[in-house]
């Protein structure tokens, strides 16, 4: 992932890809041309109008790379975007007004949550507002049965009648969830058609359509979800890509989704709640780059931004992809791969509470005012502020001029908001910021290696993100990771996998049989059918042939068991042993145990489309020839037992393939600092990024 040069040192190569992710702090971009070569490129996030952030860090890739802005995008042959704008939506409560149509009877399931609590001792905190009233959610008479046949005609004068509540009190959007229509949606297409002539709306979301899963509560709740969020990001998408056309972009722009694939603007307009981890989830192309062609790499992420930390883990070359969602307490069922996050930044406050301890976090001091040490008016200490007074980062621009330091801010900052309340020097408080930030980060990590059954000890951390390269080595060695990996371009690095994402579609059918009895009839047909499906979907993106890829997988469960896990089919085909073994072998990861010779049930049949986007690595910088010179030494505090150290910092444009030093040491880039601890050995390995031994100079004593 090469960024050592200036972005307008050597002209480029079209066509280019261009990848853009916004976050809270900025939005960065990533332009990779014909030849391989990248460029790396990032502005203040808006989060009043995110598309003012996408447009921000485009004009200023065009002015850096003595471009019109028109051409940048008319040479562009793909362009990929995450966007936080669908979470967003959600945790601000923004958005829209929605209305509901239920099977009679069944209108209080939203409400009634199953009985979920995310902590089962916790009695006393309220559940998140519900999205749609009560007086909002209509019965209409009608059933489907068990067995997905008919047992009640669609009541058409009920939705008429729901019709006329919603235009009357100014809903926006209307989501439908009828009983048993993951069976069969014919009832909640004919409300829904019903609804197009009864009712002035445009947005109606089926839940057999946005996702056609066993449980009325998971497929409602993802519904209504859908419908509240529609209208504002469908609009916000349409309206961007509308712009970027203007502007000469010469096809459609892809979206990021929450399952690591791409898919388009159009294809994801009736379901914007597959985007809802969006931006986050590109982690899953940028680890594919982190690994050797074809190599089943064990990987473990830390993507440090301004505003939190996003954690996944890569087994054997596969990130694991889940349906269970929650998003700020309400759940959804949707693919998306398997993603811890926590409130840990750059830009994280720390602060002293009224008893007198030390906290850091969950809030953020956002993009504005951002950290003290911005001069923007932020006054709260951050990450970066104690960073700043330990030595770590060097005052003045940061983020290739985006923003700028300014260490009297910073340290400021930390003596009155956090020494002199604690009594502390402000070295020392500024220590016990980093400190309580790295175990916090530790216990996120451990989140989903440890408590999934994996040995860290095996796998190689990955420290992305402006911040991140700052605090892999300290968390990889108190995880008890051999190596840390420290990407060149960790400064981009969702958008970076963006690139390296192909598009993907998902589809789902509930299948119910037993593992051991199945028909393969009907097994090969019910694939087939989703198969033409996904084929049909690539085939409009322009994916056919070698270029598309189809997966099968499929939902097991012991008998009783009440969640299923997934199991992939091989290319050779379905075999029940096969399955079982694949199942019983993920269930011991995950459980601990197995019954053996247990009956095994299938639940849901998957089919996973690919469309194959061409990835080749970039030409590798030719090897180190003779010792880097450091550009500069700085006092920079170590740990409670080195303290103050002369640590020599490196240009990271020196640093080429083959070069190995000693920590401790600092590194810097145009997106990131990287700091390398004094028992760790430093290497630059051939794919031109930084990999760090821990502890190969000698662990502490």
């Amino acid at each position: 992932m090469p960024d050592s040069s200036p972005p307008h040192s050597a002209p480029l190569t079209s066509p280019w890809r261009i990848g853009v992710d916004v976050g809270g702090t900025f939005t960065d971009m990533v332009l990779r041309d014909a030849a391989g070569a990248v460029r790396i490129f990032k502005a203040p996030s808006v989060p009043a109008d995110p598309s003012e952030g996408v447009l921000g860090v485009l004009r200023l890739a065009a002015q850096q790379l003595d471009l019109p802005l028109s051409a940048l995008l008319r040479d562009c042959a793909l362009f990929v975007h995450g966007s936080t704008v669908a979470t967003n939506t959600i945790l601000e409560k923004k958005g829209a007004k929605v209305g509901m149509l239920t099977t009679e009877g069944f209108r209080d399931s939203l409400e009634i949550r199953r009985g979920i609590r995310e902590n089962q001792w916790d009695h006393r905190s309220p559940f998140p507002q519900v999205l749609v009233p009560r007086y909002l959610r209509l019965p209409v008479r009608g059933r489907i049965g068990a067995d997905g046949a008919e047992l009640a005609p669609l009541a058409a004068e009920d939705v008429d009648a729901a019709a006329k509540v919603f235009a009357a009190e100014g809903v926006e959007s209307v989501a439908v969830c009828l009983f048993n229509s993951f069976l069969d949606g014919a009832h909640e297409r004919a409300a829904g058609g019903q609804l197009a002539k009864a009712w002035n709306g445009k947005w109606v979301s089926l839940s057999s359509e946005v996702m056609p899963t066993m449980g009325e509560y998971e497929r409602g709740s993802t519904a209504v979800v859908n419908a509240y969020i529609a209208p504002k990001v469908t609009s916000y998408l349409q309206a961007l890509d509308e712009q970027l056309r203007q502007f000469g972009l010469p096809r459609s722009l892809l979206l990021l989704q929450s399952n690591g694939g791409a898919v388009s603007v159009d294809q994801v307009a009736a379901r914007p709640v597959m985007l809802v981890l969006s931006g986050p989830a590109a982690g899953v192309g940028a680890l594919k780059g982190c690994a050797a062609p074809g190599e089943k790499a064990n990987l473990i992420s830390m993507e440090i931004g301004g505003t939190s930390c996003d954690v996944m883990v890569m087994a054997e070359g596969q990130v694991p992809v889940t349906d269970e969602l929650t998003i700020d307490g309400y759940h959804l069922t949707t693919p998306s791969v398997e993603i811890h996050t926590v409130g840990a930044g750059g830009g994280t406050v720390a602060w002293v509470d009224d008893a007198g301890l030390l906290h850091v976090g969950p809030q953020g001091a956002g993009a504005r005012p951002g950290p003290a040490a911005y001069g923007l008016g932020g006054e709260q200490p951050t990450v970066t502020d104690a960073q700043l007074v330990l030595g770590r980062l060097r005052p003045g621009p940061l983020a290739g001029g985006a923003v700028t330091l300014d260490g009297t801010l910073a340290r400021k900052a930390v003596e009155t908001k956090l020494a002199k309340p604690l009594g502390l020097s402000v070295e020392d408080a500024a220590a016990g910021v980093i400190r309580l930030l790295e175990q916090n980060l530790l216990h996120a990590v451990e989140r989903l290696s440890i408590e999934r059954g994996h040995n860290p000890a095996t796998f190689t951390l990955v420290a992305a993100g402006g911040a991140g390269p700052m605090h892999g080595t300290a968390v990889a060695r108190a995880l008890g990771c051999r190596r840390a990996l420290l990407p060149r371009a960790a400064g981009a690095f969702c958008a970076m996998g963006m690139l390296q994402s192909d598009v993907r579609q998902d589809y789902l059918q509930v299948f119910l049989a037993d593992l051991d009895k199945v028909d393969r009839t009907a097994l090969d047909t019910a694939f087939a059918q989703l198969e033409a499906r996904a084929r049909d979907a690539l085939a409009k993106d322009g994916f056919a042939a070698e270029a598309a890829a189809i997966e099968r997988e499929m939902d097991l469960r012991y008998d009783g068991q009440q969640w299923p896990v997934r199991v992939a089919i091989g290319p050779a085909g379905f075999d029940a042993g096969a399955a079982r073994l694949a199942f019983e072998t993920e269930h011991q990861r995950l459980f601990g145990h197995i019954q053996p010779s247990g009956r095994i049930d299938i639940t849901a049949l998957r089919v996973v489309g690919r469309g194959k986007l061409d990835w080749t690595p970039p030409a590798a910088r030719a090897a180190q020839s003779s010792a880097p010179k450091p550009r500069e030494t700085r006092k920079v505090w170590i740990d409670p037992a080195a303290g103050w150290r002369d640590v020599p910092v490196y240009d990271g444009a020196d640093l080429r393939p083959g070069c190995k030093l000693n920590g401790p040491l600092l590194i810097e880039e145009r997106t990131m600092t990287a700091f390398v601890g004094p028992r760790d050995l430093l290497e630059v390995d051939e794919r031109d990024d930084f990999l760090v031994h821990v502890d190969a100079l000698g662990a502490k004593p």
